[in-house]
């Protein structure tokens, strides 16, 4: 059972089944799930913090149904975006319809096409990682697997990392600057990598190079066989995953900051630099992913044996509630600055 609750997610799945072929409020029952129902829900249940014990992590690494239901995500996303993408050309749908169905298009992109990608991103073999960018291709964010796993841990709530969010900085300029500098900071390690191993930035080899042209590919594919009208569709559920990953880096380091030492260098980044949420139902609908410090402390730790650090600063609920409050910057700020002062406080008096 401690494998299968992370089935729970597969919800979501469900949810985009039923919008894709059906009209009316069905079409925004995802949409009711995940930004209403979840978030009201974590207000009420208590957070777990409880670690697995030595013997309990050891058996969970070794088992094999957790990468297994993350191999299968990969099989249903694609089904499901065949399933939207039919269903967006052949069906005659109202806007409120087709809106509907982008937004629920948009959480697969959010919680499977890059959620997934990203734990699959951080393994060390090569068909999970291949299944990390297949992902990653459904949400036109395949950059995210260059500059995460080689920008982002390294340069992590320093001010050179674009997607670590400052002190005061709303949600929505972080969005441009973190979308925008993102994208830039991958190209510059993908070119740097090639021109090391080959000579020159401009070649195949070049990690950035194939992966533009395998978005354009994929979304002249889709003109082809669907039109028009069904790239739009998948544009608006692409970019609707993309402001979700980015709302969730926004939550993630928010205020929070390493020291620079006197060698000019950053403290190692340690549980207390990223914010930690324990609330179980977030975890369980992003595999783990809430559990962020122990992820950036041990970045090759799989999702299912991540650790509650007491040291770490909690968030006051669970994601997909932190990421409703963050998209409204007065309150954000009026909670999360109280938090941070709090925390600070705390860290202070614990490390004396």
């Amino acid at each position: 059972m401690k494998a299968f609750k992370y089935l729970s997610p597969f919800i979501f799945f469900a949810g985009a089944w039923f919008a894709f072929t059906g009209q009316g409020w069905i079409v925004w029952m995802p949409m009711c799930w995940a930004w209403i129902l979840v978030p009201a829900a974590e207000l009420f249940i208590t957070p777990d913090p409880v670690n697995m014990s030595a013997a309990e992590e050891e058996l969970a690494k070794q088992d094999r149904r957790y990468d297994l239901m993350l191999y299968v995500t990969v099989v249903i996303q694609y089904f499901l975006l065949y399933i939207f993408l039919e269903g967006i050309v052949s069906d005659s749908l109202s806007f409120s319809d087709r809106l509907g169905r982008i937004f629920a298009m948009g959480l697969l992109c959010g919680i499977f096409g890059i959620n997934v990608a990203h734990e699959l991103g951080h393994r060390v073999d090569r068909f999970e990682q291949t299944l990390a960018k297949a992902l990653l291709l459904t949400s036109l964010y395949m950059h995210f697997f260059t500059e995460h796993n080689k920008g982002h841990h390294k340069r992590v709530a320093t001010p050179e990392d674009p997607s670590s969010a400052r002190f005061g900085e709303p949600v929505y300029t972080f969005y441009f600057r973190t979308i925008v500098m993102s994208y830039v900071s991958a190209w510059h390690i993908a070119n740097e990598e090639c021109r090391k191993k080959r000579g020159t930035a401009f070649s195949v080899h070049n990690e950035m190079i194939r992966f533009q042209f395998l978005q354009i590919a994929f979304v002249a594919l889709i003109g082809w066989y669907f039109g028009t009208s069904a790239v739009l569709a998948f544009l608006g559920a692409a970019f609707m995953g993309m402001l979700m990953l980015e709302t969730v880096n926004y939550i993630e380091h928010y205020g929070l900051q390493r020291k620079l030492g006197a060698s000019g260098q950053y403290e190692r980044a340690m549980p207390h630099h990223s914010w930690n949420s324990d609330h179980v139902v977030g975890r369980l609908m992003l595999f783990e992913l809430s559990r962020h410090s122990d992820h950036h402390y041990l970045a090759s730790r799989k999702y299912q044996v991540l650790r509650h650090h007491d040291n770490a600063p909690q968030m006051p609920t669970g994601y997909p509630g932190m990421m409703l409050l963050a998209l409204v910057p007065p309150l954000w700020f009026s909670i999360m600055h109280k938090k941070i002062k709090e925390w600070q406080q705390a860290h202070e008096v614990a490390s004396a």
